[in-house]
This record gives structure tokens, C-alpha cells and sequence, in this order.
């Protein structure tokens, strides 16, 4: 995922922290691509929280465990993409990222609009690294 030309600069962060929170997300994309459940939860910081429509999982070894079984059986096949939409920067080294993408069902090419989501991100500086510490998506168009 890279930011779109919409996507604002965030004052008080340095052109490099803005870089690296807006590659988390593609961190994300690549991780799903390999169907890697581990390297999907080393994403999070060790109590990180996922929410998902009827999905809550918290912790790196819940989230792997859930993600494997997920790469197994309903996203075997799929892929996932997303582009940045907004960075606000929340207190020094926390901000939320909001993006917009979703999951590309197996056998498709491009994400159908039944599929898309808006997703938040909160993440945190950790030593350095911006990890993911809640992430929650939800249907981006409303369901009637």
C-alpha cells in the first residue's frame, strides 16, 4: 500500500516515521500474499487486538493462530489490498491510519465493491519499529 495523493502529511512527524507507518500496511499485504500467519502477527505488538466483522482476537499468538486457520479455510487464496487514506498523528509516538481496500476473493482479479472495507490502525513507535497495536476494518459501503 502506498499513500494516495489525497493522503495529508502528518505535521510533527518526521518525513521518515510517516514512510514507515504508511508501509505497515504493506507489510500487511505481503504477509497475506505468502499466507504467512506468523509474519502477520509480528505485525502487532505482543497485546495488539484485531477486530474483524464478528472476529475479536488480542494478542500476537491468538491473531497467528486465527490467521492460519483463516489461510487455511475462507482467505486460502485470497489477497488483500488497501491504499492509505489519513495519518493523525494521537500523542508522541502513537497515530491512527485509516485506509480504505479489502479482501480479493480467490479466482478474482480485482476487489468487488461487496468486498471493500474502511479499516483504522492505531500504531505505535516500538523501539524504533511502528507496529500495529489495534486494528479494526468494517464494511465501507453501507449494508441495507
Amino acid at each position: 500500500m502506498t499513500p494516495s495523493s489525497s493522503a495529508p502529511l502528518v505535521t510533527g512527524l518526521s518525513g521518515a516515521d510517516q514512510a514507515a507507518i504508511a508501509a505497515v500496511p504493506g507489510r500487511l499485504v505481503k504477509a497475506w500474499a505468502a499466507q504467512d500467519a506468523q509474519a502477520f502477527a509480528d505485525i502487532f505488538v505482543d497485546n495488539g487486538s484485531m477486530l474483524l466483522p464478528g472476529v475479536y482476537r488480542q494478542g500476537k499468538d491468538n491473531i497467528r493462530d486465527f490467521m492460519s486457520t483463516a489461510f487455511g479455510g475462507p482467505f486460502k487464496g485470497t489477497r488483500v489490498t488497501g491504499t492509505p487514506v489519513e495519518i493523525k498523528q494521537l500523542a508522541p509516538g502513537a497515530v491512527a491510519l485509516i485506509t480504505e481496500g479489502g479482501v480479493i476473493p480467490a479466482g478474482e482479479t480485482t476487489l468487488p465493491d461487496r468486498a471493500a472495507i474502511r479499516a483504522s490502525w492505531i500504531l505505535v513507535n516500538h523501539d524504533g519499529e511502528w507496529l500495529l497495536s489495534v486494528y479494526q476494518n468494517c464494511p465501507r459501503d453501507r449494508v441495507a
